[in-house]
């Protein structure tokens, strides 16, 4: 048998999402760092899928898709234990809204202003494998499509400010937890990881800061960074 592998990009919230499950089991697998203006390339041995992350277990099995790969870990290396809720309608239906919603609300907390997407095209540069022309292109050429094409089209969509959208996402999930201290109960499961894993991926830019300010968020937050190994 070979290692696993988790090919990933280092700024992707999908790769965050099983980036910290595999933190969190211990787990001995390889990262490989896909360079993001060759995803097609480098992932041809999924036969079409080109999305990070994607798992290969010791086995050969290919994974693809973040949350399904959660599942798949939870199942093959932690007898599911962060996953036997899956079935009950507020595990599934808070899962489903994480998702989606914390999931488009990426894009506005990085890309919603001007400055701030021009700084975080330049952390990604930084982050990222890029080859020296892309990573200057992308750096410089990036920020207003992000900006101007999609996180503005979507900040007006929503009509909240970006920092507004998250504290109100943040309110919502901590108050699910009905007085413990995760989702999950006393423990975490698979929803807090994945919840986690698409805050953890704004962490490495300053706009992070804007979630620092939702206190019971970050206390939550705080308490899954102690989960992982």
């Amino acid at each position: 048998m070979s290692q696993a592998t988790l090919h990933v990009l280092q700024t992707c919230p999908f790769s965050w999402k099983v980036r910290g499950l595999v933190e969190h089991l211990g787990l001995d697998v390889a990262e490989v760092q896909v360079n993001a203006m060759r995803t097609k390339k480098e992932l041809s041995f999924t036969n079409g899928w080109n999305k990070v992350p994607v798992f290969t277990d010791e086995d050969g099995a290919v994974v693809v898709d973040s949350t399904p790969i959660m599942a798949y870990i939870d199942e093959k290396y932690n007898d599911s234990a962060l996953t036997k809720s899956s079935g009950e309608e507020r595990y599934d239906s808070m899962l489903a809204h994480v998702d989606e919603a914390w999931k488009r609300a990426t894009i506005p907390i990085l890309y919603g202003s001007l400055g701030a997407a021009l700084s975080t095209t330049r952390r990604v540069s930084k982050l990222e494998k890029f080859g020296f022309v892309s990573r200057r292109l992308y750096a410089w050429a990036g920020f207003p499509i992000m900006w101007g094409i999609i996180a503005r089209k979507r900040v007006k969509k929503d009509g909240r400010t970006p920092k507004k959208l998250w504290h109100d996402l943040l309110t919502e999930y901590t108050e699910s937890f009905d007085g413990k201290p995760f989702f999950g109960g006393q423990q975490p499961n698979l929803v807090d990881f994945a919840a986690f894993g698409y805050m953890r991926s704004i962490s490495p830019f300053k706009q992070f800061k804007h979630l620092e300010e939702h206190e019971e968020g970050m206390k939550w937050y705080n308490l899954m960074v102690q989960q992982l190994k």
